[in-house]
């Protein structure tokens, strides 16, 4: 476990443990459809290196998250750009999501980087972040729950 000390105040970071096992997780995070449910919805994704695919944010004005997968070890880490093309400036962060077995569930990391804090905007967009992914991970939680095992 980290200590408060230790976090990187530039970098949103959320661990969450699920009970489903850790293929549940790892679907719902790489399934298009699976991720609908609980995230956006995309075009054009794939967990494959290189891929590069649209989330559509469902705002109005609707928005896009322009995204590349970056890195994959299957079942266990999947890692993609994030860029938000609403911005007047947009800024390139990085998302990283880690499955692992624990116990008889799943722990799932999220990390997200490239956050600039002596940036004000950046670190407003920061925050906002952690506030959306933690509804997020709700979601994700709640159509896990639901799920056929």
């Amino acid at each position: 476990m980290t200590s408060d000390a230790e976090l990187d105040p530039a970098a949103v970071e959320i661990g969450s443990f699920f009970p489903q096992p850790p293929n549940a997780v790892w679907r719902a995070l790489t399934d298009p459809d699976r991720l609908e449910q609980w995230l956006m919805r995309s075009t054009g994704f794939a967990p494959a290196i290189g891929t590069h695919f649209i989330f559509a944010v469902p705002t109005r004005p609707g928005g896009e998250i322009a995204c590349e997968v970056l890195a994959l070890r299957p079942a266990e880490q999947i890692t993609f750009t994030w860029v938000d093309l609403r911005a007047t400036h947009p800024a390139r962060w990085v998302v990283d999501w880690t499955v692992s077995a624990q116990g008889r569930g799943t722990r799932l990391l999220l990390t997200q980087t490239g956050f600039d804090i002596d940036n004000r905007r950046q670190k407003m967009a920061r925050n906002a972040m952690e506030r959306g992914w933690k509804a997020s991970l709700t979601r994700l939680r709640e159509m896990l729950d639901r799920a056929e095992p």
